[in-house]
């Protein structure tokens, strides 16, 4: 069985299944949930070896998790303790950013600079938020780039932020480090350079 952490192709497999699921739900417009995020961690990890029976799906802070403290680089994520009541402000925030963007980018609205740019600073926002809040004992940086992707798609851009692998753009992991302090303006530059180089490639394939 491959390793939780390893890119095998069981793990590609079901990366492109979870995304699968979140571009309808995109496309349906439904109002996305930290449940459901959940439960893409569970998804995105089945069949793969984990050294712990209860991280599949779990967040941090929930039981046998009590005590599951994690660091990015030199900082601390939220305590376990804090993280079902952080998740819980996470989602308040996104739903009152989603409706407001909702009324700005109609359903097949066309996209210009400034509604592109819109959706870009929430992509930015959602992933570098889920990478502070840093929920799961692993797969944190899979599950805050499946929000960035299911975002983009919602409003009728492409999923342009590379699951796995890791993003190879210089700044990616610098633009972590900010997340978290709180700070999401280096995440959405690098996000308008994939976009940007996403689109790009799409054209030469045409």
């Amino acid at each position: 069985m491959p390793d939780w952490d390893a890119d095998s192709p069981r793990l590609q497999q079901n990366l492109r299944s979870v995304l699968r699921r979140i571009r309808d739900s995109a496309r349906a417009r439904e109002l996305p949930t930290v449940e459901a995020a959940r439960s893409w961690h569970a998804e995105m990890l089945t069949g793969l070896d984990l050294p712990g029976m209860r991280y599949a799906g779990a967040f941090r802070g929930e039981a046998g998790l009590e005590h599951a403290e994690v660091r990015v680089g030199r900082h601390l994520g939220v305590r376990a303790a804090d993280v079902g009541a952080t998740l819980t402000a996470f989602e308040r925030v996104l739903h009152s950013a989603v409706t407001r963007l909702d009324e700005l980018v109609p359903r097949d609205a066309a996209l210009d600079a400034d509604r592109i740019a819109a959706v870009l600073e929430l992509c930015a926002w959602a992933h570098a938020e889920w990478i502070r809040i840093h929920p799961f004992v692993n797969g944190n940086g899979r599950t805050a780039r499946l929000w960035a992707n299911g975002l983009a798609m919602r409003y009728g851009l492409p999923p342009f932020v590379r699951l796995r692998p890791r993003p190879d753009d210089d700044d990616y992991g610098a633009a972590g480090e900010q997340a978290m302090l709180g700070n999401w303006g280096l995440t959405a530059a690098v996000f308008r350079r994939m976009l940007l180089r996403f689109l790009d490639e799409a054209s030469q394939d045409t």
